[in-house]
């Protein structure tokens, strides 16, 4: 959706919200996780913020990543924002640690997540070859719930799909290098 936004010359929210007219619980995740990670804002040399937005599991959710970059090309991810409309918010303090874990679990993916052939066998057996990121290597994440009361929606692997688009976005925000394949590598 980015580089359809950079060919009409649009920024990228602007260009998903002219094409969210008809979908209001789009609209507002959207306008939330923007708003709340103060998009348009200027950020520093090296930095930058990047969207993504997604209808998944019956649920609506947008997430706005912040990066950095350093000169070598090496990626840190500084701060998430999401924000869902997952129809009847039952149980807010679960849909908090449902975006979490699957930011962390999608994150780990996009930046690590390397699977590995040797001699026909995988070689990442467990969390030891395969690790996901730790506490100083995970960024804030801030989830704002939509109130809502559509159907209740699911919110298992929402956030785990849609941070990887937030965070290549991002880097293209900071570097103008678009990021294709995961996990992203350096420069």
């Amino acid at each position: 959706m980015d580089e359809l936004a950079s060919a009409a010359r649009q920024d990228p929210v602007e260009f998903r919200r002219n094409l969210l007219a008809h979908n209001p619980r789009a609209l507002a995740v959207l306008d939330l996780a923007v708003q709340k990670a103060g998009w348009g804002q200027p950020m520093p040399r090296g930095k930058g913020r990047g969207v993504s937005l997604q209808f998944a599991f019956g649920s609506y959710l947008s997430q706005v990543a912040e990066v950095a970059v350093d000169e070598k090309g090496n990626v840190r991810v500084e701060r998430i924002v999401c924000a869902v409309d997952c129809g009847l918010p039952v149980n807010p303090k679960m849909i908090d640690a449902q975006i979490q874990s699957g930011t962390i679990f999608g994150l780990t993916a996009a930046l690590r997540g390397a699977i590995t052939i040797k001699d026909g066998r995988v070689e990442q057996g467990n969390f030891d070859s395969y690790p996901p990121l730790r506490i100083d290597e995970t960024p804030p994440i801030e989830t704002h719930i939509v109130a809502s009361t559509a159907d209740p929606g699911g919110l298992g692997e929402a956030a785990t799909a849609a941070v990887a688009p937030a965070v290549t976005n991002a880097i293209f925000a900071a570097t103008g290098r678009r990021i294709r394949r995961l996990p992203i590598q350096p420069a």
